[in-house]
């Protein structure tokens, strides 16, 4: 009887694009046989960890299990489109702030960067930022490395953005009295000179 490799395919990233009407696209983060011990022996099934989004600042995931691989990652999918969260993106490329997640034993940091920079982050967290369409941004990855950890604690940080609009509303402000005149303080010693 031959062995499946333990990392249960981990390490491949399978995208599939899906002709739905909604427009959102999965990635399997992780697949992993388990088994169940039964009178007459064990009886195995699959268990899948899916991540779905629509890259315009939705995403959500997911985990199903069945005797099937298919099954399990159909059912992973569902109910990752039942759980589609919505995220502030800055430019529409990268997050407003810095952001730490925690969830169990597994801890991410997150960070907005500049343009050109990328997805700079690994596995289970680069899947989320692919299908959230995110395309500049820095994470970095402390404690657990379990794939369910990691997509866990990364949603916990990015349910925890917020954008300086939302930030405005809430304190009753102008957004640019939040930011600061960026431009004015140039344009005043310009003047001045």
């Amino acid at each position: 009887m031959a062995r499946e490799p333990r990392d249960g395919g981990r390490g491949r990233d399978r995208e599939r694009d899906r002709d739905g009407g909604d427009d959102v696209i999965d990635k399997l983060v992780t697949i992993n046989r388990v088994a169940k011990v039964v009178k007459g022996g064990r009886r195995f099934a699959f268990a899948a960890l899916v991540v779905v989004g629509d890259q315009k600042g939705r995403v959500g995931y997911g985990a199903g299990k069945a005797r099937e691989v298919p099954e399990a990652i159909r059912k992973a999918t569902e109910r990752a489109k039942r759980g589609m969260i919505r995220v502030p993106m800055k430019e529409g490329r990268t997050l407003h702030h810095d952001v730490v997640g925690h969830y169990g034993a597994g801890s991410v940091v997150l960070r907005s960067a500049s343009a050109g920079t990328g997805i700079i982050a690994g596995g289970p967290m680069r899947a989320v930022f692919e299908t959230l369409g995110i395309g500049d941004v820095v994470a970095k990855s402390i404690g657990s490395r379990n794939p369910h950890n990691m997509v866990k604690a990364t949603f916990a940080a990015l349910e925890r953005c917020t954008s300086p609009r939302s930030v405005a509303n809430r304190r009753g402000k102008k957004v640019s009295d939040l930011l600061g005149r960026r431009d004015a303080a140039p344009a005043q010693e310009a003047t001045d000179a």
